[in-house]
C-alpha cells in the first residue's frame, strides 16, 4: 500500500531527500505522499526511508491505497520504465 503523511506533520523536511520514487512534496499544510509514485522503497531498500527518519512518527499506511508487495514492485519496475 501507499503511504500518508497525517496532520500530525510538523514540516521538518526529513522525509522529502529520503523518497527514491520523488513521492513525497509540500503540501498545502504538510508534506503529501503521491500513492501513484509511492512504492513504500520496494525495488530500493528493505523498508520505506520515510518512516525511518520521520521524528514524530507521523508516516503511516494509506487505507485508501492497498497493495501486495508484488502490486509495489510491479508500480516500481513501471516508474523505473518510465524514467528510462
Amino acid at each position: 500500500m501507499a503511504l500518508m503523511i497525517t496532520d500530525e506533520c510538523i514540516n521538518c523536511d526529513m522525509c522529502l531527500p529520503e523518497c527514491p520514487n520523488e513521492a513525497i512534496s509540500e503540501g498545502k499544510k504538510v508534506y503529501e505522499i503521491e500513492p501513484t509514485r509511492c512504492t513504500e522503497c520496494v525495488g530500493f531498500y528493505p523498508a520505506p526511508t520515510c518512516i525511518a527518519v520521520c521524528p514524530i512518527h507521523c508516516v503511516k499506511p494509506d487505507p485508501m491505497h492497498m497493495e501486495t508487495q508484488t502490486q509495489l514492485l510491479e508500480k516500481f519496475n513501471q516508474l523505473n520504465i518510465v524514467s528510462k
